[in-house]
Protein backbone atom coordinates (compact mmCIF):
# COMPACT_ATOMS: atom_id res chain seq x y z
CA UNK A 1 0.00 0.00 0.00
CA UNK A 2 1.25 3.30 -0.58
CA UNK A 3 0.83 6.19 1.98
CA UNK A 4 0.15 9.92 1.39
CA UNK A 5 0.16 11.90 4.62
CA UNK A 6 -1.14 15.26 4.24
CA UNK A 7 -0.14 17.52 7.76
CA UNK A 8 -1.98 20.45 8.24
CA UNK A 9 -0.33 23.26 9.31
CA UNK A 10 -1.61 26.82 7.97
CA UNK A 11 -2.96 28.14 10.76
CA UNK A 12 -1.84 31.29 12.22
CA UNK A 13 -2.63 30.77 16.05
CA UNK A 14 -4.02 34.12 16.93
CA UNK A 15 -4.33 32.51 20.27
CA UNK A 16 -0.47 32.23 20.63
CA UNK A 17 -0.39 35.64 20.41
CA UNK A 18 3.04 35.78 18.34
CA UNK A 19 4.25 37.05 15.41
CA UNK A 20 6.07 33.50 15.16
CA UNK A 21 3.52 30.99 13.27
CA UNK A 22 2.25 28.08 15.46
CA UNK A 23 3.62 25.28 14.44
CA UNK A 24 7.09 26.80 14.87
CA UNK A 25 6.66 27.28 18.23
CA UNK A 26 8.90 25.03 20.33
CA UNK A 27 7.92 21.88 22.06
CA UNK A 28 10.92 20.04 23.61
CA UNK A 29 13.40 21.49 21.95
CA UNK A 30 11.51 20.99 18.64
CA UNK A 31 9.24 22.93 16.26
CA UNK A 32 5.88 21.62 16.74
CA UNK A 33 5.34 20.65 12.96
CA UNK A 34 8.98 18.66 13.64
CA UNK A 35 7.28 16.60 15.48
CA UNK A 36 4.43 15.85 13.38
CA UNK A 37 6.86 15.14 10.34
CA UNK A 38 9.11 12.52 12.63
CA UNK A 39 6.21 10.86 13.29
CA UNK A 40 5.07 10.46 9.74
CA UNK A 41 8.50 9.26 8.85
CA UNK A 42 8.84 6.84 11.55
CA UNK A 43 5.45 5.24 9.90
CA UNK A 44 7.77 4.37 6.81
CA UNK A 45 6.74 4.05 3.23
CA UNK A 46 5.13 7.61 2.97
CA UNK A 47 4.57 10.47 0.93
CA UNK A 48 4.44 13.50 2.89
CA UNK A 49 3.05 17.16 1.78
CA UNK A 50 2.21 19.70 4.27
CA UNK A 51 -0.03 22.24 3.29
CA UNK A 52 1.03 25.66 4.94
CA UNK A 53 -0.29 28.98 5.31
CA UNK A 54 0.89 32.11 7.37
CA UNK A 55 4.59 32.64 7.83
CA UNK A 56 5.00 30.24 5.11
CA UNK A 57 8.43 30.99 4.06
CA UNK A 58 9.63 30.65 6.95
CA UNK A 59 7.31 27.24 7.92
CA UNK A 60 9.59 25.81 4.65
CA UNK A 61 12.94 27.12 5.83
CA UNK A 62 12.58 26.14 9.69
CA UNK A 63 12.04 22.35 8.17
CA UNK A 64 13.75 22.47 5.05
CA UNK A 65 15.77 19.32 5.87
CA UNK A 66 12.59 17.10 6.48
CA UNK A 67 11.41 15.26 2.72
CA UNK A 68 8.16 16.35 2.10
CA UNK A 69 6.53 18.25 -0.41
CA UNK A 70 5.18 21.63 0.18
CA UNK A 71 1.73 23.30 -0.86
CA UNK A 72 0.51 26.79 -0.10
CA UNK A 73 -3.10 27.13 1.01
CA UNK A 74 -3.32 30.98 0.08
CA UNK A 75 -6.64 31.83 1.34
CA UNK A 76 -7.83 29.55 4.46
CA UNK A 77 -11.15 28.36 3.84
CA UNK A 78 -11.11 25.76 6.45
CA UNK A 79 -9.46 22.05 6.65
CA UNK A 80 -11.47 20.28 3.72
CA UNK A 81 -10.18 23.14 1.57
CA UNK A 82 -6.49 22.49 2.73
CA UNK A 83 -6.69 18.91 1.84
CA UNK A 84 -8.13 19.65 -1.32
CA UNK A 85 -5.18 21.68 -2.27
CA UNK A 86 -2.37 18.52 -1.50
CA UNK A 87 -4.49 16.28 -3.28
CA UNK A 88 -3.32 16.74 -6.69
CA UNK A 89 0.25 15.81 -4.94
CA UNK A 90 -1.32 12.28 -3.88
CA UNK A 91 -1.70 11.17 -7.38
CA UNK A 92 -0.52 7.51 -7.26
CA UNK A 93 -1.32 7.11 -3.61
CA UNK A 94 -3.55 4.30 -2.51
CA UNK A 95 -4.36 5.77 0.81
CA UNK A 96 -4.47 9.36 2.43
CA UNK A 97 -3.54 9.67 6.14
CA UNK A 98 -4.40 13.17 7.85
CA UNK A 99 -2.43 14.75 10.73
CA UNK A 100 -2.26 18.34 12.44
CA UNK A 101 0.86 20.42 12.52
CA UNK A 102 -0.14 21.29 15.87
CA UNK A 103 -1.16 18.11 17.24
CA UNK A 104 2.93 17.14 17.90
CA UNK A 105 2.07 14.31 20.25
CA UNK A 106 0.24 12.08 17.87
CA UNK A 107 2.48 8.66 18.49
CA UNK A 108 3.00 6.07 15.17
CA UNK A 109 1.48 3.14 17.10
CA UNK A 110 -1.52 4.91 17.60
CA UNK A 111 -1.66 6.28 13.78
CA UNK A 112 -0.80 2.55 13.11
CA UNK A 113 -3.55 1.17 14.81
CA UNK A 114 -6.19 3.37 13.37
CA UNK A 115 -4.59 1.88 9.67
CA UNK A 116 -5.14 -1.54 10.60
CA UNK A 117 -8.65 -1.20 12.01
CA UNK A 118 -9.73 0.72 8.64
CA UNK A 119 -7.52 -1.30 5.88
CA UNK A 120 -11.09 -2.88 5.38
CA UNK A 121 -12.92 0.21 4.52
CA UNK A 122 -12.79 3.54 2.49
CA UNK A 123 -12.41 5.58 5.99
CA UNK A 124 -11.34 4.94 9.47
CA UNK A 125 -11.38 8.11 12.08
CA UNK A 126 -9.24 8.62 15.37
CA UNK A 127 -12.02 9.25 18.04
CA UNK A 128 -11.77 9.88 22.08
CA UNK A 129 -13.70 9.80 25.51
CA UNK A 130 -13.74 13.59 27.19
CA UNK A 131 -15.50 13.52 29.87
CA UNK A 132 -15.59 17.43 28.86
CA UNK A 133 -15.72 17.73 24.83
CA UNK A 134 -16.54 21.32 24.93
CA UNK A 135 -15.09 22.75 21.71
CA UNK A 136 -14.81 19.51 19.83
CA UNK A 137 -16.55 18.10 17.14
CA UNK A 138 -18.95 15.15 18.59
CA UNK A 139 -19.29 11.81 17.01
CA UNK A 140 -22.83 10.73 15.88
CA UNK A 141 -23.86 7.12 15.81
CA UNK A 142 -26.96 5.64 15.11
CA UNK A 143 -28.85 2.92 17.51
CA UNK A 144 -26.34 0.01 15.95
CA UNK A 145 -23.11 2.26 16.48
CA UNK A 146 -22.47 2.92 13.53
CA UNK A 147 -20.76 6.42 12.52
CA UNK A 148 -23.17 8.79 11.13
CA UNK A 149 -21.50 12.13 10.67
CA UNK A 150 -19.75 14.66 12.64
CA UNK A 151 -21.18 17.50 14.03
CA UNK A 152 -18.83 20.84 15.07
CA UNK A 153 -19.37 22.17 18.45
CA UNK A 154 -20.84 25.39 17.13
CA UNK A 155 -23.61 23.81 15.10
CA UNK A 156 -24.46 21.07 17.27
CA UNK A 157 -27.78 20.99 19.01
CA UNK A 158 -28.05 20.30 22.84
CA UNK A 159 -28.84 16.79 22.55
CA UNK A 160 -25.50 16.50 20.15
CA UNK A 161 -23.57 18.30 23.05
CA UNK A 162 -23.92 15.91 25.39
CA UNK A 163 -21.90 13.47 23.59
CA UNK A 164 -18.74 12.35 24.78
CA UNK A 165 -16.82 11.10 22.08
CA UNK A 166 -15.29 13.72 19.94
CA UNK A 167 -13.92 14.12 16.43
CA UNK A 168 -9.86 14.26 16.75
CA UNK A 169 -9.60 15.26 13.53
CA UNK A 170 -6.68 12.42 12.36
CA UNK A 171 -8.39 10.43 9.38
CA UNK A 172 -7.45 7.50 7.10
CA UNK A 173 -9.42 7.19 3.46
CA UNK A 174 -9.04 6.01 0.08
CA UNK A 175 -7.58 8.42 -2.13
CA UNK A 176 -10.04 8.31 -4.72
CA UNK A 177 -13.07 8.56 -2.48
CA UNK A 178 -11.46 11.15 -0.32
CA UNK A 179 -11.30 12.99 -3.69
CA UNK A 180 -14.94 12.52 -4.25
CA UNK A 181 -16.02 13.40 -1.24
CA UNK A 182 -13.96 16.60 -0.88
CA UNK A 183 -15.44 17.54 -4.41
CA UNK A 184 -19.17 17.32 -2.65
CA UNK A 185 -18.58 19.37 1.00
CA UNK A 186 -20.19 22.92 0.81
CA UNK A 187 -19.25 25.85 3.07
CA UNK A 188 -22.88 26.38 4.42
CA UNK A 189 -22.02 26.59 8.33
CA UNK A 190 -21.34 29.14 11.07
CA UNK A 191 -17.88 29.18 10.01
CA UNK A 192 -18.50 29.60 6.39
CA UNK A 193 -15.52 26.45 5.78
CA UNK A 194 -15.14 23.75 3.95
CA UNK A 195 -14.95 21.10 6.64
CA UNK A 196 -13.28 18.27 5.99
CA UNK A 197 -15.38 15.82 8.64
CA UNK A 198 -17.93 16.62 6.62
CA UNK A 199 -16.60 13.47 4.54
CA UNK A 200 -18.26 11.27 7.21
CA UNK A 201 -21.94 11.98 6.44
CA UNK A 202 -20.81 11.83 2.90
CA UNK A 203 -19.31 8.48 3.46
CA UNK A 204 -21.76 7.38 5.60
CA UNK A 205 -24.43 8.17 2.86
CA UNK A 206 -22.32 6.22 0.34
CA UNK A 207 -22.92 3.57 2.83
CA UNK A 208 -19.16 3.21 3.74
CA UNK A 209 -18.57 1.60 6.76
CA UNK A 210 -16.52 4.32 8.84
CA UNK A 211 -13.72 2.24 11.07
CA UNK A 212 -12.80 4.15 14.63
CA UNK A 213 -10.26 3.36 17.26
CA UNK A 214 -8.78 5.39 20.06
CA UNK A 215 -5.14 6.63 21.11
CA UNK A 216 -3.72 5.30 24.29
CA UNK A 217 -3.33 8.77 25.85
CA UNK A 218 -5.64 11.89 25.34
CA UNK A 219 -2.64 13.84 25.58
CA UNK A 220 -1.58 12.30 21.77
CA UNK A 221 -4.66 14.37 20.46
CA UNK A 222 -4.64 17.76 22.10
CA UNK A 223 -3.78 20.18 19.66
CA UNK A 224 -1.66 23.48 20.82
CA UNK A 225 -3.95 26.86 20.52
CA UNK A 226 -2.15 29.12 23.37
CA UNK A 227 0.82 28.74 25.60
CA UNK A 228 -1.18 27.16 28.20
CA UNK A 229 -1.97 24.33 26.50
CA UNK A 230 1.76 24.10 25.31
CA UNK A 231 2.91 24.19 28.94
CA UNK A 232 0.71 21.49 29.62
CA UNK A 233 2.13 19.48 26.68
CA UNK A 234 5.81 20.44 27.46
CA UNK A 235 5.29 18.67 31.08
CA UNK A 236 3.22 15.96 29.57
CA UNK A 237 5.75 14.87 26.89
CA UNK A 238 8.87 15.70 29.72
CA UNK A 239 7.62 13.02 31.87
CA UNK A 240 7.07 10.70 29.53
CA UNK A 241 10.52 10.97 28.37
CA UNK A 242 11.68 10.78 31.84
CA UNK A 243 10.08 7.97 32.19
CA UNK A 244 11.55 6.02 29.01
CA UNK A 245 15.03 7.39 30.67
CA UNK A 246 14.40 4.88 34.15
CA UNK A 247 13.24 2.40 32.50
CA UNK A 248 16.37 2.07 30.51
CA UNK A 249 18.37 1.77 33.95
CA UNK A 250 18.81 6.17 34.42
CA UNK A 251 18.72 7.32 38.54
CA UNK A 252 16.36 10.86 38.19
CA UNK A 253 16.50 12.61 41.47
CA UNK A 254 13.05 14.19 40.19
CA UNK A 255 11.61 13.09 36.74
CA UNK A 256 9.83 16.64 37.00
CA UNK A 257 12.71 18.48 36.97
CA UNK A 258 14.63 17.02 34.04
CA UNK A 259 14.14 18.89 30.51
CA UNK A 260 15.09 16.97 27.10
CA UNK A 261 15.10 19.17 24.65
CA UNK A 262 16.65 17.05 21.92
CA UNK A 263 18.03 13.33 22.19
CA UNK A 264 19.83 11.89 25.14
CA UNK A 265 21.64 8.69 24.58
CA UNK A 266 22.00 7.22 28.21
CA UNK A 267 23.83 3.89 28.86
CA UNK A 268 23.34 1.83 32.33
CA UNK A 269 23.69 3.20 35.75
CA UNK A 270 24.32 6.85 34.87
CA UNK A 271 22.70 9.13 37.44
CA UNK A 272 20.90 12.85 36.48
CA UNK A 273 20.33 15.00 39.40
CA UNK A 274 17.68 17.81 39.66
CA UNK A 275 17.08 20.69 37.33
CA UNK A 276 19.75 19.50 34.24
CA UNK A 277 18.74 19.93 30.59
CA UNK A 278 19.30 18.51 27.43
CA UNK A 279 19.65 20.10 24.57
CA UNK A 280 20.58 18.42 20.96
CA UNK A 281 22.05 15.39 20.74
CA UNK A 282 23.87 14.50 24.31
CA UNK A 283 25.45 10.89 24.83
CA UNK A 284 25.85 10.09 28.83
CA UNK A 285 28.63 6.80 28.97
CA UNK A 286 28.06 3.87 31.72
CA UNK A 287 27.96 5.36 35.25
CA UNK A 288 28.46 8.97 34.36
CA UNK A 289 27.14 11.47 36.69
CA UNK A 290 25.63 15.32 36.70
CA UNK A 291 24.97 17.69 38.68
CA UNK A 292 22.43 20.09 39.72
CA UNK A 293 21.91 22.79 37.24
CA UNK A 294 23.64 21.61 34.86
CA UNK A 295 23.04 22.39 30.78
CA UNK A 296 24.30 19.46 28.11
CA UNK A 297 24.46 20.28 24.50
CA UNK A 298 25.48 18.53 21.81
CA UNK A 299 27.76 16.67 23.97
CA UNK A 300 29.47 13.06 24.42
CA UNK A 301 30.41 12.49 28.35
CA UNK A 302 32.21 9.30 29.03
CA UNK A 303 31.82 6.27 31.45
CA UNK A 304 32.41 6.95 34.75
CA UNK A 305 32.66 10.71 34.05
CA UNK A 306 31.37 13.09 36.65
CA UNK A 307 29.77 16.35 35.89
CA UNK A 308 29.65 18.38 38.79
CA UNK A 309 26.78 21.08 39.89
CA UNK A 310 26.14 24.14 37.96
CA UNK A 311 28.17 23.41 34.40
CA UNK A 312 27.48 24.00 31.25
CA UNK A 313 28.92 21.69 28.46
CA UNK A 314 27.83 22.60 24.74
CA UNK A 315 29.78 20.83 21.23
CA UNK A 316 32.17 19.06 23.06
CA UNK A 317 33.39 15.81 24.28
CA UNK A 318 34.99 13.85 27.69
CA UNK A 319 36.21 11.31 28.09
CA UNK A 320 36.28 8.27 30.78
CA UNK A 321 36.51 8.85 34.21
CA UNK A 322 37.06 13.01 34.16
CA UNK A 323 36.11 15.23 36.70
CA UNK A 324 34.25 18.57 35.31
CA UNK A 325 32.79 20.98 37.73
CA UNK A 326 31.04 22.66 39.62
CA UNK A 327 30.83 25.75 37.64
CA UNK A 328 32.74 24.82 34.92
CA UNK A 329 32.01 25.67 31.18
CA UNK A 330 33.10 23.44 27.79
CA UNK A 331 32.37 25.77 24.72
CA UNK A 332 32.42 24.58 21.70
CA UNK A 333 34.98 22.18 20.02
CA UNK A 334 36.87 20.81 23.27
CA UNK A 335 38.02 17.72 23.22
CA UNK A 336 38.93 16.00 26.71
CA UNK A 337 40.73 13.02 26.95
CA UNK A 338 40.22 10.44 30.06
CA UNK A 339 40.64 11.02 33.62
CA UNK A 340 41.08 14.99 33.08
CA UNK A 341 39.84 16.88 35.87
CA UNK A 342 38.12 20.66 35.11
CA UNK A 343 37.41 22.34 38.40
CA UNK A 344 36.11 25.99 39.82
CA UNK A 345 34.97 28.30 37.37
CA UNK A 346 37.33 26.96 34.84
CA UNK A 347 36.21 27.96 30.79
CA UNK A 348 37.61 26.00 28.26
CA UNK A 349 36.83 26.71 24.39
CA UNK A 350 38.38 24.86 20.83
CA UNK A 351 41.25 23.27 23.37
CA UNK A 352 42.19 19.83 23.88
CA UNK A 353 43.50 18.45 26.59
CA UNK A 354 45.65 14.83 27.58
CA UNK A 355 44.88 12.36 29.83
CA UNK A 356 45.21 13.14 32.99
CA UNK A 357 45.94 16.66 33.45
CA UNK A 358 44.32 19.04 35.37
CA UNK A 359 42.62 22.36 34.96
CA UNK A 360 41.16 22.87 37.84
CA UNK A 361 40.68 26.51 39.40
CA UNK A 362 39.52 30.10 37.78
CA UNK A 363 41.63 29.51 34.54
CA UNK A 364 40.44 30.05 30.69
CA UNK A 365 41.82 28.05 28.16
CA UNK A 366 41.43 28.64 24.16
CA UNK A 367 42.88 27.64 21.27
CA UNK A 368 45.11 25.17 22.89
CA UNK A 369 46.26 21.70 22.89
CA UNK A 370 47.65 20.31 26.30
CA UNK A 371 49.61 17.71 26.27
CA UNK A 372 49.26 14.24 29.44
CA UNK A 373 49.90 14.98 33.14
CA UNK A 374 50.12 18.83 32.43
CA UNK A 375 49.16 20.90 35.64
CA UNK A 376 47.27 24.43 34.80
CA UNK A 377 47.43 26.29 37.95
CA UNK A 378 44.76 28.77 39.04
CA UNK A 379 44.10 31.84 37.38
CA UNK A 380 45.97 31.27 34.14
CA UNK A 381 45.17 32.47 31.19
CA UNK A 382 45.79 31.29 27.27
CA UNK A 383 45.80 35.05 25.67
CA UNK A 384 44.74 33.40 22.40
CA UNK A 385 43.46 36.48 20.83
CA UNK A 386 45.33 39.76 19.82
CA UNK A 387 42.45 41.86 18.42
CA UNK A 388 41.90 40.58 15.12
CA UNK A 389 42.89 36.49 14.98
CA UNK A 390 43.11 33.95 17.50
CA UNK A 391 46.26 31.84 18.04
CA UNK A 392 47.32 28.28 19.42
CA UNK A 393 48.99 27.72 22.59
CA UNK A 394 50.87 24.28 23.14
CA UNK A 395 51.68 22.79 25.90
CA UNK A 396 53.66 19.39 26.11
CA UNK A 397 53.17 16.05 28.34
CA UNK A 398 53.75 16.73 32.26
CA UNK A 399 54.08 20.67 32.16
CA UNK A 400 53.74 22.36 35.20
CA UNK A 401 51.94 26.15 34.85
CA UNK A 402 51.94 28.42 38.01
CA UNK A 403 48.83 29.95 39.22
CA UNK A 404 48.36 33.53 37.95
CA UNK A 405 50.37 33.07 34.87
CA UNK A 406 49.61 34.11 31.34
CA UNK A 407 50.51 32.19 27.99
CA UNK A 408 50.56 34.83 25.16
CA UNK A 409 50.07 32.53 22.14
CA UNK A 410 51.57 31.99 19.47
CA UNK A 411 53.49 30.33 22.41
CA UNK A 412 54.97 26.57 23.05
CA UNK A 413 55.66 25.71 26.28
CA UNK A 414 57.53 22.02 26.41
CA UNK A 415 57.26 18.76 27.67
CA UNK A 416 58.04 18.60 31.75
CA UNK A 417 58.52 22.44 31.31
CA UNK A 418 57.47 24.18 34.87
CA UNK A 419 56.46 27.50 34.60
CA UNK A 420 56.91 30.42 38.13
CA UNK A 421 53.60 31.74 39.14
CA UNK A 422 53.18 35.10 37.99
CA UNK A 423 54.95 34.84 34.33
CA UNK A 424 53.75 36.68 30.92
CA UNK A 425 55.40 33.91 28.90
CA UNK A 426 55.64 35.43 25.16
CA UNK A 427 58.44 33.44 24.08
CA UNK A 428 59.16 29.28 23.74
CA UNK A 429 59.96 27.89 27.21
CA UNK A 430 62.45 25.28 27.05
CA UNK A 431 61.64 21.36 27.83
CA UNK A 432 62.60 20.42 31.40
CA UNK A 433 63.36 23.80 32.51
CA UNK A 434 61.95 26.77 34.76
CA UNK A 435 60.96 29.93 32.87
CA UNK A 436 59.77 32.22 34.77
CA UNK A 437 59.26 36.47 34.04
CA UNK A 438 58.49 38.11 38.02
CA UNK A 439 60.45 41.85 38.54
CA UNK A 440 62.90 41.56 41.48
CA UNK A 441 60.20 42.00 44.39
CA UNK A 442 61.32 45.55 46.19
CA UNK A 443 60.40 46.67 49.69
CA UNK A 444 60.79 50.43 50.28
CA UNK A 445 61.46 51.37 53.90
CA UNK A 446 59.46 54.68 55.21
CA UNK A 447 56.68 54.34 53.10
CA UNK A 448 53.29 55.58 54.28
CA UNK A 449 49.99 54.54 52.56
CA UNK A 450 47.64 57.33 51.26
CA UNK A 451 44.99 58.59 53.83
CA UNK A 452 41.47 60.37 53.52
CA UNK A 453 41.78 64.20 54.22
Amino acid sequence: MKLGVVVLAAGKGKRMRSRLPKVLHQLAGRPLLGHVLDTARAIGNTRVCVVYGHGGELVRRTLADYDCTWVEQVQQLGTGHAVMQALPRMQGMDRILVLYGDVPLIQPGTLQTLMDEAAHTDLGLLTAMLGDPTGYGRIVRDGGGRVLRNVEHKDATEAELEIEEINTGFMIADRARMDDWLSRIDNRNTQREYYLTDVIALASRDGVEIATSQPQFLEEVCGINDRVQLAAQERFLQRRQAEALMRDGVTLADPARLDVRGRLYAESDVSIDVNVVIEGEVHLGEGASIGPNCLLRECDIGRGTQVLANCIIEHSSVGSGARIGPFSRLRPEVILADHVHVGNFVEIKKSQVGEGSKVNHLTYVGDARIGRGVNVGAGTITCDYDGANKHLTVIGDDAFIGSNTSLVAPVDIGAGATIGAGSVVCREAPAGKLTLTRAEQVTFDGWRRPSKK
